[in-house]
């Protein structure tokens, strides 16, 4: 069973940033490609970003693209979200994610997930 926790939401002023972390148990953790999704209230839950098994490769959601950077560290079995220039339209709920084999932006092609980490940023 694969458990992942998220950490590091919080309030910050628009223009500020947090760090998000994911932690994953389980020793299959750098096998498998990992995303953050978010969901903010009202709306669907939407793609933010992905990174593949080893940290190559990335892609991002327009939305956020410049400003968040998705890492990992496979020793650590986290996956981390550095966030910067944050808007009042980041406000989210923030959830890590599972992927395959191969990092896609589909939700559906995510296994197991976290119970989320709340973002708010003020105007």
């Amino acid at each position: 069973q694969v458990q992942l926790v998220e950490s590091g939401g919080g309030l910050v002023q628009a223009g500020g940033s947090l760090r998000l972390s994911c932690a994953a148990s389980g020793r299959t953790f750098s096998n498998y490609a990992m995303g953050w999704f978010r969901q903010a209230p009202g709306k669907e839950r939407e793609f933010v970003a992905n990174i593949n098994w080893s940290g190559t490769s990335t892609y991002y959601a327009d939305s956020v693209k410049g400003r968040f950077t998705i890492s990992r560290d496979n020793a650590k079995n986290t996956v981390y979200l550095q966030m910067n220039s944050l808007k009042p339209e980041d406000t989210a709920v923030y959830y890590c994610a599972r992927g395959s084999i191969i990092a896609t932006p589909r939700i559906r092609d995510y296994d197991y997930w976290g119970q989320g980490t709340q973002v708010t940023v003020s105007s």
